[in-house]
């Protein structure tokens, strides 16, 4: 269980920025982050190294944002949303997190050309 604050309210959950990662059990990379005063609501998460391990986007000016001095150090989450028959990951807006201090923001890449909607495992 980790505490996470985020720097800014995450796109269509304001005015919520402490948030708690919990992994899921039985799926490595799976985690479910929910916010502190409102643990109703639930995104689910996939650690980038272990989804999508050829993703490499630009994350360096973000990761400033939050503390670290390499995209290296920051772990990168992907947001996961499943419709019933496939599930996708937001590639363009991933959360970018500082485990030593919990400083986390959802970095949104315009311009890279990563896609809002890439299925996993494609």
């Amino acid at each position: 269980m980790s505490a996470l604050t985020f720097a800014e309210p995450l796109p269509g959950l304001s005015p919520h920025t402490d948030f708690q990662l919990d992994a899921v059990d039985g799926a490595a990379g799976l985690f479910s982050l929910r916010p502190t005063e409102a643990p109703e609501i639930r995104l689910f998460v996939l650690d980038a190294s272990v989804y999508a391990p050829g993703y490499a986007p630009d994350i360096a000016a973000p990761c400033r944002r939050i503390g670290l001095t390499s995209p290296q150090e920051a772990k990168v989450l992907l947001v996961a949303t499943a419709d019933g028959t496939s599930t996708t990951v937001n590639l363009m807006a991933p959360v970018l997190v500082n485990e030593s201090t919990g400083a986390s923001l959802q970095a949104i890449l315009d311009g890279q050309g990563w896609p809002l909607r890439a299925p996993l495992g494609a």
